[in-house]
């Protein structure tokens, strides 16, 4: 098989040797060429080549669940079809993994090749739905272009953590769980937006909801780790399925307090639940109206401020090897 490895040297927790010794094992079974990224959008423009170009079969992403996003962008930069495109393998080397380890594979990039290994000389595969973000037509973001997300995106709240977590991570500081939890704490101090929602959500033949604070779409479940710990905002959520939402209309200090422990608490057969608490399943189509721009983030990477998203679930939307 004629595979492409997209290697992010900045991954941050494989070193150069190991990203060498990764490579080595799949060229014993693969015909392999290795590409490494050298600026932001790289990886998508290399999985957008290899679905162009025809002769590649499968895309390997070696790094975190950015480039992972990024590659997938690529391979489907006109469309689904997952009877064509090359496939999509994963090995995790960020420090979350979302979409890797949703997928069932080990969170060491050595043991993931290992199993990505056992799965292609299995002829393992299966097929994943995805989200698609969009402009909404006729709103002053109508011309932002689409983006696919494999695990996640959110308006709120959780993007503003997200992109504080960013700044924080540009000015040198690692990535663990301290750090989050402080980004949290400084988002919900610093929200003028929380009490009071400004998000109005939209489907088809129903009645809006409105005034969230926040709102959390997942295309699987866990929505998050910390650590070891997976984090279910939607428990429902499946690459099986279309998009699920968690959306808060208020959250106060005690409001807000309750919903955390409860993320915290989380299980596959239950997450956040109450008065102010909105919890959506399979959503084909919908539409986020804000009437202030909020940060809004897509697989945890931050795309600045948005007062309108479209999204759309596509069930079997690319084939993975696992």
């Amino acid at each position: 098989m004629r595979a492409l490895l997209v290697v992010n040297p900045a991954a941050t927790t494989t070193s150069a040797r190991v990203r060498d010794v990764i490579s080595t094992a799949l060229s014993s079974d693969l015909k392999l060429e290795v590409a490494t990224t050298e600026y932001r959008g790289h990886a998508r423009d290399l999985g957008r080549r290899a679905a162009e170009g025809g002769e590649v079969e499968l895309v390997v992403a070696l790094g975190g669940d950015g480039t992972v996003n990024e590659v997938v962008n690529g391979l489907l930069h006109h469309g689904p079809d997952p009877e064509t495109l090359p496939q999509l393998a994963v090995v995790p080397g960020g420090s979350t993994n979302v979409f890797a380890r949703a997928l069932g594979l080990p969170n060491d990039a050595v043991e993931a090749t290992g199993a990505l290994l056992d799965a292609l000389r299995a002829g393992s595969s299966r097929t994943v739905g995805l989200g698609l973000v969009s402009g909404t037509r006729g709103s002053e973001d109508e011309g932002v272009p689409p983006r696919w997300f494999t695990f996640c995106a959110g308006l709120g709240f959780d993007a503003g953590v997200v992109g504080r977590v960013e700044q924080q991570r540009e000015l040198g500081k690692r990535s663990t769980h301290a750090l989050y939890l402080r980004q949290v704490a400084r988002q919900f101090m610093a929200d003028p937006h929380r009490r009071h929602g400004t998000i109005t959500l939209e489907q088809p033949d129903q009645e809006p909801i409105e005034e969230l604070s926040t709102a959390i779409i997942c295309n699987t479940a866990p929505w998050t780790y910390l650590g070891n710990r997976p984090v279910y905002a939607s428990p429902g959520a499946s690459f099986d399925t279309a998009l699920d939402l968690l959306g808060v209309t208020k959250m106060s200090t005690v409001a807000g307090a309750r919903y955390a422990a409860q993320l915290l608490r989380s299980t596959p057969e239950r997450g956040p639940r109450g008065k102010y608490a909105v919890a959506l399943h399979d959503l084909t189509d919908f539409t986020l109206h804000s009437q202030a721009p909020l940060p809004f983030q897509v697989d945890g990477d931050h795309l600045g401020l948005r007062t309108n998203a479209t999204f759309t679930g596509v069930r079997r939307a690319l084939r993975v090897i696992v």
